[in-house]
């Protein structure tokens, strides 16, 4: 609009100085027609015998005279023997021309059109060429100044005015924007809330919703927050199904590791009856029996591990009391040196100088939190059995009980080969395996980790691994006991 506007102007502005040159041209053509007509028959003539005009001057032949401030006249005859030329300057004062200028003027076509010409010195001119029937020529100019004065406080009033118009359409538009994209805010608002709640686990109940007003489907954001609703019910529905399905397989397992403890306690007691049969039996069928008994007595704690599982899965709650620490790394660090006479074993408790487990044990101040014994006692035999079965002989694993904070600290280190990143990314998982042969010769049923994992969250603690090679450190933090 504004350049259109500036256009435009300049184009009317061009029109006027057009029709004032051309009426300036008519004039000055004019003018050596009236050379001596318009003095009065008694003026007094000059020293070349002709009359003088009142004021004491001479007309010139070139029409300057009548035409405004700025106007250049040129006026040249058929011959070429007599060029005049002049302008008036702002004093109304007639100033010669220089050749330059001059010469610009006369190289005009004399078609009696509006041209523009530069002339040195003076700026840009609309000038106008026309010959007379006597075949004089006259040229007439008028300056543009004033066109491009005005123009320019036009086009600075434009940019003015514009300005404030983008501030005032930036504000409006800014104060509306917000103002329709509240109800975004607020789905937005929603959306977090439902991302912050815990639905990895357990019961999923999503109470949060989009609000009616912003479910309205006239609205972009209506439409968003009604399909925004839509997939919190179809989540909702689906974890509850998956919910229901994980209940029902827990109960599944369980139930089933509770009926198979008997017949696999019958299955160990009849290989061992055989066993102690009084009558000699064949070499075969005692290395037999002798199998029979070890595959029960695995199975029997691959059934024991996947009950506790689902016993916490389902929470049942934890036999609690004041249990401390570090008679339990004690006595699981002294039972490790037992099973695991090819490693070295060593303790680091508060207040205790020896590593030696009997003199640790007399020295040590108590660490101690509230939790299940027996069920603590089984974490720290699985990390050490873990520690034992997973790293080469005369490797060194260092139990540490420490106070930190609120926190009750253990930490079980060794400087055996670590954990390798694919397996450390999944090592509290159940059923997961170093070895993806699931070779038993280790004896490793892949649920010490998963238990250790589980009862050490139903305690309310947490548990890290930093699988750095000859570093590897678990690190169990459980929160101490309130006087």
């Amino acid at each position: 609009m504004g350049v259109a506007s500036t256009v435009a102007l300049r184009g009317s502005l061009l029109t006027q100085v057009d029709e004032r040159l051309r009426s300036a041209s008519e004039r000055a053509a004019a003018a050596p027609d009236r050379l001596g007509q318009g003095a009065p028959e008694d003026a007094p003539t000059g020293a070349d015998g002709e009359r003088v005009f009142p004021g004491g001057a001479v007309p010139p032949a070139f029409g300057l005279p009548g035409q405004s401030v700025g106007t250049v006249s040129v006026f040249e005859s058929a011959d070429g023997s007599s060029v005049q030329s002049g302008y008036l300057d702002d004093d109304a004062v007639v100033q010669e021309l220089t050749d330059a200028q001059l010469a610009a003027l006369l190289d005009l076509t004399p078609d009696g059109e509006p041209t523009s010409v530069t002339l040195p010195g003076l700026g840009t001119y609309r000038a106008v060429s026309v010959v007379s029937d006597r075949g004089d020529t006259s040229v007439t100019a008028v300056p543009v100044s004033t066109i491009t004065d005005t123009v320019d406080e036009f086009v600075v009033v434009e940019i003015a005015v514009a300005a404030l118009g983008l501030v005032v359409a930036a504000v409006l538009a800014t104060v509306l924007v917000r103002r329709e994209l509240r109800p975004l805010d607020r789905v937005a608002a929603t959306a977090t809330r439902v991302s912050e709640m815990p639905l990895s686990r357990g019961e999923v109940d999503i109470p949060e919703r989009v609000p009616a007003r912003d479910t309205d489907p006239a609205t972009e954001v209506g439409q968003v927050g009604a399909a925004l609703n839509r997939m919190l019910g179809h989540v909702e529905s689906a974890l509850t199904a998956r919910h229901e399905s994980e209940t029902q397989v827990r109960r599944f397992v369980a139930d089933a590791s509770h009926e198979l403890r008997t017949p696999l306690a019958s299955i160990r007691g009849y290989a061992e009856l055989v066993q102690r049969l009084p009558a000699d039996l064949p070499d075969d069928a005692v290395r037999a029996m002798g199998r029979v008994e070890s595959e029960a007595r695995r199975m029997t704690s691959l059934v024991e591990d996947m009950l506790l599982l689902a016993r916490l899965d389902a929470g049942r709650d934890l036999d609690l009391g004041e249990v401390d620490l570090a008679a339990l790394a004690v006595d699981a660090v002294a039972d490790a040196h037992v099973a695991g006479r090819d490693h070295v074993w060593r303790l680091e408790l508060p207040g205790a100088a020896d590593d030696d487990p009997e003199e640790a044990e007399a020295e040590a101040e108590p660490v101690e939190v509230v939790g299940d014994e027996h069920r603590l006692r089984q974490v720290l035999v699985n990390l050490l059995s873990n520690a034992r079965v997973h790293t080469p002989p005369g490797t060194t694993v260092v139990v540490s009980v420490a106070l930190e904070g609120p926190a009750a600290v253990l930490r079980v280190r060794d400087d055996g080969p670590g954990i390798p990143e694919p397996l450390r990314s999944r090592l509290f998982e159940r059923f997961a395996r170093g070895d993806e042969s699931r070779n038993r010769a280790a004896g490793s049923t892949g649920l010490g980790l998963a238990i250790v994992h589980a009862v050490v969250t139903a305690h309310g603690g947490t548990i890290d691994v930093d699988g750095t090679p000859g570093a590897t450190t678990f690190t169990v933090t459980l929160p101490l006991a309130t006087p």
